[in-house]
């Protein structure tokens, strides 16, 4: 096996998304491993690759990794991206968390019922607005730096980024009262790794589609 870590999951936007940033971010480059039928996931699981049955999983350093934010800390860890100090990953952890809560109702939107997503849709944008993007406009203006945390790169605002650009997928203007938001979207879109992330052809991943739903159920069910 190469020593690039490799990711198991299957070939949508999802859970695996914020591990592709983050290893992105980082400058790593990374194999990916499809599952593309529920035997492809029955196999992982045979073989003894998962530990709770589910992925996404992520083979690195001799490691079989599962648990999104087991595998999150351990690359942020790896490639100092995870503050200088206790306090600092303290301040990195609380955020990262308030931005989970967003993420997860961002990615149950698709499959909401047709008849409850236009409800759906205007309380993710309430909560963003009201709730969380002014809480890190305020960030950036105490802090007075470029980044979240101290004055260096970290997950939290890897994270922040993909966050923020989920949003504008639902509204363009999403961070129009925000000024200094914009500005720091501006910035970490143009670090050279990230900056390389977000062209065509990437890894990255699109929104998820109607049509690629059936599939997934398909899968995990």
């Amino acid at each position: 096996m190469s020593g690039k870590p490799v990711l198991h999951y299957v070939s949508v936007r999802g859970r695996m998304e914020p591990v592709k940033w983050l290893l992105a971010a980082a400058g790593v480059e990374f194999e990916e491993r499809f599952l593309e039928t529920k035997e492809d996931l029955q196999k992982l699981r045979a073989d003894g690759c998962l530990l709770f049955q589910q992925v996404p999983m992520v083979e690195i350093d001799g490691m079989k990794l599962v648990q999104t934010r087991a595998i999150l800390n351990y690359i942020a860890g790896k490639y100092n991206l995870y503050g200088k100090d206790l306090k600092e990953r303290a301040l990195i952890d609380m955020y990262v968390e308030g931005m989970a809560d967003l993420y997860d109702i961002i990615m149950n939107h698709d499959f909401k019922p047709a008849n409850e997503k236009e409800k759906d849709l205007a309380n993710i944008m309430d909560k963003a607005t009201n709730r969380y993007l002014p809480v890190f406009e305020k960030v950036l203006k105490d802090h007075g730096h470029d980044f979240l945390v101290g004055n260096k790169l970290s997950r939290a605002d890897v994270n922040l980024l993909e966050t923020i650009l989920m949003v504008e997928e639902f509204k363009s203007d999403a961070l129009a009262k925000f000024p200094l938001l914009q500005s720091f979207k501006a910035r970490m879109s143009n670090i050279p790794s990230i900056k390389k992330f977000l062209q065509p052809g990437s890894p990255r991943k699109p929104p998820l589609q109607e049509k690629d739903i059936p599939n997934l159920l398909a899968i995990f069910s």
